[in-house]
């Protein structure tokens, strides 16, 4: 059943991401990977949709707004208030540069399924490849990309919930 369904959606959705990717800003593959994850999970919890077609429409348009907010919500490290080079600095700033580092690892092992292995190997002072990274990882070579960004999407929601969980309310 499921097989069936994936190659009946498998050219619309090849079609819709490609034509809805690029005005978001997104990669067409990583639009195409989030959405068949949306729909397996979809299957696992409540099963197949009543009208496939229509809601792989309404998810792959889903997908390119959240994809949209997140664009709007990041900023390039340029425009951070943070300076890009903090090792030459006083004994407060690396006691901070400690901390941060800590919680980022922290909250990196706290991650779902591969992340925080795919963490390890991205930051791995090794500097593999990704096609080593893969290797590794028991994956192919073109899903680290998605992976990685699904991993990021991952750790973006966490540390904003740790964040908005400290912010004093009143």
């Amino acid at each position: 059943m499921t097989q069936d369904l994936v190659a009946a959606l498998r050219p619309l959705l090849t079609a819709e991401a490609s034509a809805e990717a690029h005005a978001s800003g997104a990669e067409p593959g990583d639009l195409e990977q989030a959405v068949w994850l949306r729909l397996l999970e979809r299957l696992d919890a409540e099963g197949p949709p009543e009208d496939p077609q229509g809601w792989l429409r309404r998810a792959v348009r889903s997908e390119v707004r959240r994809t949209r907010r997140t664009t709007r919500r990041e900023r390039r490290y340029g425009e951070c208030d943070e300076p890009a080079d903090d090792r030459d600095h006083g004994p407060e700033q690396l006691a901070l540069n400690a901390a941060r580092r800590r919680a980022l690892h922290a909250a990196v092992r706290r991650l779902p399924g591969r992340c925080p292995r795919l963490f390890a190997a991205l930051l791995s002072p090794q500097d593999l490849t990704y096609r080593e990274i893969a290797g590794e990882l028991g994956i192919s070579q073109g899903s680290l990309g998605p992976e990685r960004s699904r991993c990021l999407g991952c750790l973006r929601r966490l540390l904003a919930a740790e964040v908005a969980a400290r912010e004093p309310r009143g």
